[in-house]
C-alpha cells in the first residue's frame, strides 16, 4: 500500500475517530512523523496517539521492519499482525513482545501489572488453551503446505484435548 501523501510505501496505518466515524490514514515514515507531531501538539500529552508517536516514529524503518518480523514461538503471531489487528494471539505474546508492549500498556492503564479481580476458572486450563492455539496454527500451516495427513493428525489431537476439557 502506498502513502496517501506521496508515492512511498505506507508503513504506518493510523485510525482516528473523528465525529464518531473512523478515519484511516496510510502514511510513510516521514509523513507519519509529521502527522503525529502535528496531532501531538493539538492534543493532550498522555494519549494513545502520543505514545505510539513516541514509540513507533522514534525508530527507523529498518528497526520497525525487524520488529515486524518478530514472532511468538507459541502461536506464531508476528508483531506486524498485532499492529494491524490490534490483538495478540496468546498469553505468551505479552512475554514475547514485552519490550514493545510495556510502554503502551503503561500509557493506557497507568500500570503494567494487573491489579484487581480475576475470573476463578481462567487460571485452570491456560496450558491447554495455549496448546490448542499452537496445534491450530500448525494445522493451518500443514493445510497451506498441502500436508493433509499431518493436518488430520493435528485435528484429531485438537479434538482429543477439547473432549478432555
Amino acid at each position: 500500500m502506498k502513502c496517501q501523501r506521496c508515492e512511498k510505501s505506507a508503513t504506518f496505518h493510523i485510525t482516528e475517530l473523528t465525529g464518531g466515524k473512523p478515519q484511516e490514514l496510510h502514511l510513510c515514515e516521514e509523513h507519519a512523523r509529521q502527522y503525529l507531531t502535528e496531532s501531538d501538539s493539538d492534543q493532550q500529552a498522555g494519549n494513545l496517539a502520543g505514545a505510539l508517536a513516541q514509540q513507533l516514529v522514534g525508530g527507523t524503518a529498518e528497526e520497525l521492519a525487524r520488529l515486524d518480523q518478530q514472532a511468538c514461538p507459541i502461536c506464531g503471531i508476528t508483531f506486524f499482525e498485532f499492529r494491524n489487528q490490534g490483538r495478540l494471539g496468546c498469553p505468551h505474546d505479552y512475554v514475547c513482545f514485552q519490550k514493545e508492549l510495556d510502554p503502551l500498556i503503561m500509557n493506557i492503564h497507568g500500570e503494567t501489572t494487573h491489579v484487581g479481580k480475576r475470573p476463578h476458572r481462567s487460571s485452570n486450563g491456560t496450558d491447554e488453551q495455549t496448546q490448542l492455539i499452537r496445534l491450530r496454527r500448525e494445522m493451518k500451516d500443514a493445510i497451506q503446505r498441502e500436508n493433509y495427513e499431518r493436518a488430520s493428525q493435528l485435528r484429531d489431537q485438537i479434538r482429543q484435548i477439547e473432549r478432555a476439557s
